[in-house]
């Protein structure tokens, strides 16, 4: 049976690279009985036959590229480093030189079946770059990001033209080598939004404030490329008095581009609104129909002359980014197009790259031109950040080499590019390694440079107890699910608002990113009324917003929406925290396995957060109250005669003197009985740290304490002895089913008698030594459990230099200020 390759170049290529004699080769032929294999026990060599072949390539490609990005995970590869270098790994720079190998894993009757399965990986790859791609990203470009995007790709556009035309002009070069060298330039000046977003998701800085620069800058680039792109490549076209097809070519592109956002995407989107309700998530049936829209927009383009990928990109782009369409079409083709269709085309082009046969003096030119674009796009990048946007150094440094990254797409560009004939089977070599080399070299210096948490560090501490008296208490309210809400509105309810010390409380509802490349962070005004928009975060707004209303002028509420990456979403947590000056941040735990993301924020935020930190153990019914979560309506009312207990475990140590001052402001309740529960071992202080401040510290905040509360009748001081860890344990069962919350710090002396046995010396814990068994212990009931950590890192240092350079680029302004006035 014999067929037409789709791409005889690469077939050509690789004929030449193992010496197959191929003259005026126009076809590939295949048997029709050679497809399935009856197996070993029927003498049949299974890899003579198309499909377990296919089988056996599949197999080798995937596992290949995973193998290289494991062993390169260490040094912090991106995955498209690993992806590329796999595919030359099974090529004839590496196994490939062995014939039998070839000759047995990818014959070259194999060609046409690769081809097929590549494109359609590389079609709905392009589906998926245009569904995480949210346009109205574009919004956010002010001048100064434009200024940055644009001279990025100005600077080595002219680099690249010039050095091309001053080699062309001094060197002796090959017609080849000539005719690929102004394309090679003008690619290497190239960078595109999804390949940066994508970068910054590897490097866990997507949503950090160098982050969103980073992304606004590339839509300007990517839009600065493609129209460079685009003039050049219609200009060629026009050179050879070809006009006509220019036109046909546009004209074709924009009715394609038309049918998809006014016909095909209207159609289905009707078809999933009449079946399911809005708000709701997708049905199987529709994502059935999105993938069918996919394939019939790569037939309308394929079939109207255009690149197969151009329709479903154009789709891609029209479906919004995010839940619930967006999301669910990622999450359930993300893993099957990345790690099983796109190896077969990192592998088909790694088949045709032999990097043997690379010679010196054309690798050294075309080498030196793809550098000579890094370098204009790392200047243009610096230079600009530095002069618009005040940046300080290492971050315009980082942000200039960030804007080097290449990915996908730009490997897309360069095997269009060598369809097209603009480049030879040697440029792309060279451009690929290239590609590998940058972006491989840029990845372990950026992540050396930048660190996003350094941004976190303040001058003072920002806790509970360090808060000044009879003034708003700024909190910051981290909410995953909705189920989150009654136990956290009742908690802050507790913590007793008053006109003298209001509260004041920054909403954050965290949303995993899934469906779009762009992370948010999206605030929203509270009105009067419940909003009736659908989305994730009404639910939450409208409680918080019906609690503000219920304690109008006691409380006041900014809520916003966090939609991010977990790896990065303590980010936004911190970000928020840091900006508005937060004494406290209050995040829920999660228990369930399949919490596991939850839990690493919590981590994150505990490790990096600019204020104290407070982890809220729901085990039940924390207030005997009528809490509904859309209304928001609640009553701080207690299970035992209007009494809600609460108790504080005090070991010693910063963490229980900020859990000390949480419980003192609760205290204050007119409803709550509050018990103090101080540790002793013979009688002594159970901080056994040789840091005598530390204990002077606990005393005196004890002291205070005491006679703060010597006339509240609801307030309670007991002393246990305790001998070793067995006894804390039992002080703890002592107090099962008596309170409603058990407060306690996260981190206590691990070498007191008093945690002898808890928790092993270097073992860190989410909650801590005494948190942990508190939260794990079934005697507990149904009381909450509160564990607070309190914000100690900040800068000391006694070098004025440091604190200089610390203040201008870490510092909010209320920060510097605050610095200026202890300064004087």
């Amino acid at each position: 049976m014999g067929s037409v390759a789709m791409e005889p170049e690469d077939i050509a290529t690789y004929a030449a690279t193992h010496s197959i004699p191929l003259k005026n080769f126009t076809t590939i032929c295949t048997s029709v009985t050679m497809i399935h294999s009856m197996g070993f026990f029927y003498h049949n060599n299974p890899l003579l036959y198309s499909a377990p072949l296919l089988l056996m390539q599949f197999s080798l490609a995937t596992g290949v590229i995973l193998l290289t990005y494991l062993l390169l995970k260490p040094l912090g590869q991106p995955i498209i480093v690993a992806q590329v270098l796999g595919g030359i790994i099974l090529g004839p720079s590496i196994l490939g030189r062995i014939d039998a190998f070839i000759d047995s894993f990818f014959p070259l009757r194999s060609f046409i079946l690769l081809d097929v399965i590549s494109s359609f990986g590389f079609m709905f790859y392009f589906f998926l770059i245009g569904v995480q791609t949210d346009p109205s990203i574009v919004k956010k470009v002010d001048r100064k990001t434009f200024a940055i995007g644009f001279v990025t790709v100005a600077i080595p556009c002219l680099l690249t033209q010039g050095w091309s035309a001053l080699l062309k002009t001094h060197v002796n070069l090959e017609t080849n080598l000539a005719n690929s060298l102004p394309a090679v330039a003008l690619a290497e000046s190239m960078l595109t939004f999804p390949t940066i977003a994508f970068f910054l998701h590897e490097l866990k800085i997507i949503n950090s404030d160098f982050g969103r620069v980073a992304m606004s800058s590339s839509i300007v680039s990517g839009l600065c490329s493609f129209c460079v792109m685009t003039i050049s490549i219609v200009a060629k076209i026009s050179s050879g008095n070809d006009t006509y097809n220019v036109l046909s070519v546009v004209a074709t592109g924009a009715v394609v581009a038309l049918v998809i956002v006014l016909v095909i995407w209207p159609v289905l989107k009707w078809m999933m609104r009449r079946s399911s309700p809005v708000g709701q998530p997708m049905k199987e049936s529709h994502v059935v129909h999105l993938l069918l829209g996919v394939m019939v927009t790569g037939l309308f383009s394929h079939a109207t002359g255009l690149h197969t990928y151009f329709g479903p990109f154009i789709l891609g782009l029209t479906i919004p980014a995010g839940p619930p369409v967006g999301s669910a079409l990622v999450e359930k083709l993300d893993l099957i197009i990345s790690w099983v269709f796109m190896p077969i085309f990192y592998a088909k082009n790694g088949l045709v790259m032999d990097l043997c046969a690379l010679r010196l003096k054309n690798y050294t030119i075309l080498q030196s031109t793809a550098l000579v674009g890094a370098f204009g796009k790392f200047m243009g990048a610096f230079l600009t950040s530095l002069l618009c946007t005040k940046m300080p150094i290492t971050d315009a440094i980082s942000l200039g080499l960030v804007l080097n990254a290449q990915g996908f797409l730009e490997l897309g560009l360069f095997k269009m590019l060598k369809s097209t004939m603009a480049i030879d089977n040697e440029a792309f070599v060279v451009m690929c390694t290239s590609m590998i080399l940058i972006t491989g070299g840029i990845t372990p210096i950026i992540k050396r440079l930048y660190d996003p948490s350094k941004r976190y560090m303040v001058y003072k501490r920002r806790t509970v107890m360090h808060a000044r008296p009879n003034s708003q208490l700024p909190v910051l309210v981290g909410i995953h699910d909705q189920e989150d809400v009654e136990p956290t509105i009742n908690l802050l309810q507790a913590l007793y608002p008053t006109e003298r010390s209001p509260l004041a409380i920054y909403l954050l509802h965290l949303i995993e990113l899934v469906g779009r490349a762009n992370p948010l962070l999206i605030p929203h005004k509270l009105t009067r009324r419940p909003s009736s928009k659908a989305s994730p975060s009404e639910p939450v707004v409208n409680a918080f917003r019906k609690y503000e209303q219920r304690n109008e002028s006691l409380v006041t509420v900014h809520p916003f929406t966090a939609i991010s990456p977990c790896a990065t979403m303590h980010d936004d947590v911190c970000t928020i925290a840091l900006d508005k000056k937060t004494s406290l941040i209050i995040v829920p735990f999660y228990k369930r396995f399949h919490a596991r993301k939850q839990r690493m924020i919590n981590k994150n935020v505990l490790e990096k957060a600019p204020c104290s930190v407070a982890i809220l153990v729901h085990h039940g019914g924390l207030f005997d109250s009528s809490f509904n979560s859309r209304s928001g309506a609640m009553t701080l009312t207690c299970q035992n005669e209007s009494c809600y207990n609460v108790a504080i475990l005090f070991l010693g140590g910063a963490d229980d003197r900020e859990a000390l001052a949480f419980g003192a402001r609760m205290a204050a309740h007119p409803n709550i009985n509050l018990t103090l529960v101080r540790l002793l071992v013979d009688g002594s202080i159970t901080n056994t740290s040789e840091d005598v401040e530390d204990n002077r510290l606990d005393c005196e905040v004890l002291s205070e304490f005491r006679e703060g509360m010597a006339d509240n009748y609801r307030v309670m001081y007991i002393e246990e002895l305790v001998m070793d860890g067995s006894g804390t344990m039992a002080v703890i069962r002592s107090m099962e089913n008596n309170y409603e919350l058990v407060i306690a710090g996260r981190n206590q002396d691990k070498r007191s008698l008093v945690l002898s046995g808890f928790m092993d010396e270097n073992e860190q814990s989410e909650l801590g030594a005494i948190g942990e068994v508190l939260a794990t212990a079934d005697f507990m009931g149904k009381s909450r459990i509160l564990v607070v950590q309190q914000h100690t890192k900040v800068v000391n240092d006694d070098n004025e230099n440091h604190r200089e350079k610390f203040r201008e680029q870490s510092m909010t302004i209320d920060d510097v200020e605050d610095w200026q006035i202890q300064k004087r």
